[in-house]
């Protein structure tokens, strides 16, 4: 079992007087002719002739800047340039074999070749991204990818990841209607539940890995954009009353880049059918929920608060103020450095501006450094020299920034765009 860091009481910043910054979403990933060594020589062939026809479809994934995801000195030199200290590592460039970033929903495969090859190109990822974490072992957590067609291989795989310190944990697909897999709520991965259980790898469940194949339609792009955060989402559901965190109490979810405002008031919404289901004197929700609620000995809130984090990407003011609802545990700051929407190469900025005047410091180092520090095992201690140089002081995050402070540049970033336009009198 990988030993997490025990970070609940942070009444004492670690690094002094400045905060160590732990962004819970980060992205990386190798070049794509640098997965090559790590494929098994049986798919060289066919991995030389699949470059021979991609087309890489993503802008940021060209050209100099491209190198943030693979070239380790830079990519430390630019985070401690932003104040980040550690970082936990999702997938952004493109694995071998498949037609786009694995973090989305993929198209179904055209034969079992192709889905084969497609895991062969998962695999190649986990085997780069361990070695690339192992060049700055104690400010990386590197998540693992894996596929749902084949529940063995994926255990197998969860294993391999936990011996090689891929601390991150495992990257959960989605499973939409269309994808040619079971849905979450089915008994089928009770395997992987677990074994991440037993092996203390946290599940994460990113933003835009659940949604569904849209079609080749101009509005589908507009679509996935108003609907991506609840298709990720429902998984809330689906592993609460399919019994997953009722069977497995020790282990931790993790809900990144969706937001954090959505908490409370679903968390409301569940636990009234959840009261309706149990004991609701004989009306139809009740019916539906003959054979499911009796084996929950907690509400859904109580699952949320005993095993449920954030990854809370860029968050918003109006959502920190809401900190006491969603669970200041439960709450972890990421920066989704080095996306275009993320707050990265502004996060000083952005934490001034979302958590200033609203949280005592001991709140601020929980979500901006303490809660990824216990879920993924970062060596808090380890972390505070580094801090010592590069991360946001105490005084600097005690008032907010102010709204013609924000750096116009910024504004590609939705947490400086509200936070520019949106009514607040702490910025004025």
């Amino acid at each position: 079992m990988l030993e997490r860091t025990n970070m609940t009481d942070v009444s004492t910043l670690p690094a002094g007087d400045r905060y160590v910054v732990i962004s819970s979403d980060c992205h990386g990933g190798a070049s794509i002719s640098a997965y090559r060594p790590y494929l098994a020589s049986k798919y060289h062939d066919d991995f030389d002739a699949w470059m021979q026809t991609f087309d890489n479809p993503y802008k940021d994934l060209k050209g100099n800047d491209a190198e943030r995801n693979w070239d380790s000195d830079r990519r430390l030199s630019e985070m401690e340039a932003d104040g980040v200290v550690g970082e936990v590592i999702f997938p952004n460039t493109i694995p071998p074999f498949f037609p786009a970033v694995s973090l989305l929903n993929q198209a179904p495969t055209n034969s079992a070749g192709d889905l084969e090859r497609r895991w062969a190109g998962l695999q190649a990822h986990n085997r780069w991204l361990a070695d690339f974490c192992a060049e700055a072992p104690a400010q990386r957590a590197g998540i693992a990818q894996i596929m749902l067609h084949d529940v063995d291989a994926a255990v197998e795989e969860i294993r391999w990841a936990a011996e090689a310190g891929l601390r991150g944990g495992v990257l959960l697909p989605g499973a939409p209607p269309g994808s040619g897999v079971p849905p979450l709520y089915a008994p089928d991965y009770d395997p992987i539940w677990q074994t991440c259980e037993e092996l203390g790898m946290p599940i994460n469940h990113h933003s835009g890995s659940a949604a569904p194949d849209y079609g080749d339609y101009p509005q589908a792009k507009v679509m996935f954009l108003l609907e991506v955060t609840w298709w990720a989402h429902r998984t809330l559901w689906h592993l609460i009353y399919a019994g997953v965190m009722e069977r497995h109490p020790e282990l931790q979810f993790v809900f990144t880049e969706q937001g954090s405002e959505w908490v409370p008031d679903e968390l409301a919404r569940l636990d009234m059918y959840y009261g309706r289901m149990r004991n609701a004197g004989g009306s139809q929700e009740a019916a539906f929920g003959v054979g499911v609620v009796d084996q929950m000995s907690l509400s859904p809130s109580e699952y949320f608060a005993r095993q449920c984090t954030l990854g809370s990407s860029f968050i918003r003011r109006h959502e920190v103020a809401l900190h006491e609802q969603i669970g200041t545990e439960r709450i972890m700051w990421g920066s989704d450095f080095p996306h275009l929407e993320g707050c990265w190469p502004w996060s000083k900025d952005h934490l001034k501006m979302s958590f200033g005047g609203q949280c005592t410091p001991t709140e601020i180092q929980q979500m901006v450094g303490g809660n990824a520090a216990r879920i993924y095992g970062f060596d808090l201690d380890a972390l505070a020299p580094i801090a010592a140089r590069v991360g946001p002081t105490v005084d600097q995050l005690d008032t907010p920034l102010k709204r013609d402070d924000i750096p116009d540049e910024a504004l590609r970033c939705p947490a400086f765009a509200i936070g520019k336009f949106r009514p607040d009198p702490d910025l004025d």
